[in-house]
């Protein structure tokens, strides 16, 4: 899909060096356990750059969610939704068909870069769509990424409280990355690790096993 008309993004440090994105050998993490889900599971990227960090981590999330045995996945990029139909000027068939996925999805993965402290416009936009209660008896996961440590609080106090707000159960670890925890658009193990750790975490909780 082209983007249409999306005014352009503001300065980012998410868009990574290398354009395409890196494949990960995942290795057994000795303390993570296997489990299986049926749930379907659908990926936000908020992210207006089509190649960037957060996307990277969406992606490698999907890819640990399906190792957990989860059912088919989808990712969208909100960037390539035209931009009159997510503010409501119009209707939009690709619009309503990603609402109607993420209603259908038992897990859902969001993924944004923290600008000024708080999750992307393109978030916002299409969550404003959402109906209320559009996650309730959904399992979710908050992936970021940001310059440093410190916008690690934009998780808690914005992504977080956002998915609480149309009624996800949000898994307890979440997925933050920094610029220097990526190597030539690759993640560092102990990103890996969090990704695997919050894609069991999700797998568990869509099946009522406690991690």
């Amino acid at each position: 899909m082209t983007q249409h008309g999306a005014p352009a993004p503001p300065p980012s440090n998410d868009a990574p060096r290398s354009a395409a994105t890196p494949r990960i050998e995942s290795r057994p993490i000795a303390f993570l356990r296997r489990t299986h889900v049926t749930a379907s599971v659908i990926g936000l990227s908020g992210s207006p750059r089509p190649v960037s960090r957060s996307r990277t981590l969406l992606a490698l999330t999907l890819a640990a969610l399906e190792r957990q045995g989860a059912g088919s996945s989808r990712l969208v990029d909100l960037a390539e939704l035209p931009a009159d139909a997510l503010l409501g000027r119009r209707e939009d068939r690709e619009v309503a068909d990603a609402i109607q996925a993420v209603l259908d999805a038992g897990i859902v993965v969001v993924s944004t870069p923290i600008y000024r402290a708080t999750y992307s416009g393109l978030l916002k936009v299409f969550f404003d769509l959402l109906p209320q209660d559009a996650l309730a008896r959904k399992v979710a996961i908050a992936i970021a990424t940001g310059g440093g440590p410190g916008h690690l609080l934009a998780v808690d106090h914005g992504l977080r409280p956002l998915l609480a707000s149309v009624g996800a159960l949000v898994a307890a670890t979440a997925v933050y990355g920094t610029d220097a925890q990526f190597r030539n658009g690759t993640p560092e193990p102990a990103l890996v690790e969090q990704i695997e750790r919050a894609a069991l975490e999700a797998a568990s909780l869509a099946t009522g096993v406690p991690t």
